[in-house]
């Protein structure tokens, strides 16, 4: 009997720490990438959900945000990219958005924990909101294009490999 209750509480106890531990990162995760001059590129994030927030509207002018949930957002480059007259060597890269203006927001570049480069991203309303955090890679012309998307807004910026 004190052998069938040590065992149903050793269960119980590992029970409860899955469920703390799934229900502290019940996010999920997102990887976008895209090929440009041969190389595959790709970004990691994590995709948490507005439950009702308008997360994006609520920054303060100044604030930065790092664009996902759980571990940093990440971009790994096995090339060089130049982002209009940004450039940055081939490596990997905590990403994290910052807002500039009411209106305006600019991509950070990370590397070592000092800014490699800073983008000013181009702004437009999505037709319908997006309720899960989604980043999206893709080739436009011999151009990658980055563009998040949350909520009612996008944010996205172009860039080419070097």
């Amino acid at each position: 009997m004190r052998r069938t209750a040590a065992v149903l509480s050793s269960l119980l106890a590992v029970s409860l720490g899955v469920a703390c531990s799934a229900s502290a990162q019940d996010s999920t995760r997102g990887k976008a990438t895209v090929t440009l001059a041969g190389k595959a590129i790709a970004v990691d994030y994590g995709r948490p959900s507005l439950k009702g927030r308008d997360m994006l509207g609520k920054a303060a002018v100044g604030d930065e945000w790092r664009m996902g949930a759980n571990s940093p957002t990440t971009l790994e480059t096995p090339v060089g990219l130049a982002f209009g007259a940004s450039q940055v060597a081939p490596g990997t890269y905590v990403l994290r958005a910052k807002k500039v203006s009411a209106t305006a927001w600019t991509l950070k570049l990370v590397r070592d924990g000092k800014d490699a480069a800073e983008v000013p991203l181009e702004t437009s309303p999505v037709d319908k909101s997006v309720e899960t955090f989604t980043i999206d890679l893709t080739e436009q012309q011999g151009q990658g294009v980055f563009r998040m998307t949350w909520g009612t807004l996008a944010l996205s910026t172009r860039f080419s490999a070097k």
